[in-house]
This record gives C-alpha cells, sequence and structure tokens, in this order.
C-alpha cells in the first residue's frame, strides 16, 4: 500500500491553506543569504565540495548555491535510515557521492537537522572517505532536547523553529509540498 494513497489534491491543499507560515519566502531567502557570507568567509579559499543530501536538502542547496561566488564543486548523497527494514541507526547509501572526498573540504547540506542520526553519520562517513574536513550547513534546526548527543548542532544554521512538524522548502508531508514558498508548521503553536 502507498503511504499517499489516501491523500488526494484537496486534502494537500486544505492542508497548506490551514497552516500556519512561520517563515515567508523572503524571510528565508535573507536568512540564506546571510548563511552563504558566513561560509564564503570560511569556503571561498577551500575548493570545497558542496554535498546536497537528498531529497530534503534540494531546495535549500540550490538556493544556498546561487548565493555562494567561490569556486565550488557540486556533489549530492541521498541515504535513508529507514528503507528495508532498517534499524533507526543504521545508514543506507542509496546514492553515494560521485566525487572522491579523499584530502577534500566537505560542506554537508541539509535540509533541518531534527535528532541528527543522519546528519551524524554522514559526517562520519565523510571522514572514513578520507575528507580533510566536513562541516554541515542545515536550513532549519528544530528546537528540543532529542538531539543524538546533547551538543549536536550544524555549523551553519538559518533558521530555528520550535518543535512542530514543518513542511516547505525541501521538507515534505508525505511525499508532498516541498514546493510550498515558505516554512509552514501544521501545527499553529
Amino acid at each position: 500500500m502507498n503511504e499517499n494513497e489516501d491523500l488526494n489534491i484537496e486534502t494537500i491543499n486544505r492542508l497548506l491553506a490551514g497552516a500556519h507560515c512561520l517563515f515567508t519566502q523572503e524571510e528565508v531567502n535573507s536568512a540564506i543569504k546571510k548563511m552563504a557570507a558566513e561560509i564564503g568567509d570560511d569556503y571561498s579559499e577551500l575548493n570545497p565540495i558542496v554535498m546536497c543530501i537528498m531529497t530534503g536538502g534540494l531546495v535549500f542547496c540550490g538556493e544556498l548555491l546561487l548565493n555562494l561566488s567561490f569556486p565550488l564543486m557540486v556533489d549530492y548523497a541521498h541515504t535513508s535510515r529507514y528503507r528495508a527494514g532498517a534499524e533507526s541507526g543504521v545508514l543506507e547509501w542509496i546514492s553515494v557521492p560521485h566525487i572522491t572526498l579523499e584530502n577534500r573540504h566537505v560542506l554537508l547540506v541539509d535540509d533541518i537537522l531534527d535528532e541528527g542520526h543522519t546528519l551524524q553519520s554522514l559526517l562520519n562517513a565523510c571522514i572514513d572517505k578520507g575528507a580533510a574536513s566536513v562541516k554541515s550547513a542545515v536550513l532549519i534546526n528544530k528546537k528540543h532536547n532529542r538531539k543524538v548527543e546533547p551538543a549536536f548542532m550544524a555549523d551553519y544554521v538559518a533558521l530555528h523553529v520550535d518543535d512542530h512538524y514543518i513542511f516547505g522548502y525541501g521538507m515534505d508531508y508525505q511525499g508532498y509540498l516541498r514546493n510550498a514558498p515558505g516554512i509552514y508548521a501544521l501545527d499553529k503553536k
């Protein structure tokens, strides 16, 4: 059974209409530009690999790249911790990076830092593949006390949100609404 089988266009449109906009597209773009300036200060002389974490990181990474004005290479990785009965701590590579990471500076770009299991696993995997350095950039940091380690944080964070179910700007609701022009919460807290 397809998990989206019960969803239809009317349901998705009602969900979007009833959601609370936490950040408009303009607010998100402004935060990304600020983050890009910080990343530029750190990476402009390093010839980095900017690695988009699929699929959630796609929209954010695209916007971020347009604001980085220094030489870099782009790659992507697609991982999951939930496919084929994998335990939550086991990272499965659906698509591995195509550029060798050995002796390269890598910036992982993802949509959200929730608990951090996947991001921490990706950081470790890049180090294991010989990266000279690995940092992370996320669009959203979700504020709560369930991080994989209490002090775990991305190196670059554009925006912070309370513990809501959020979607838009690459983040989905059951596969839909990644293209919502802003960041929305289902609950109106």
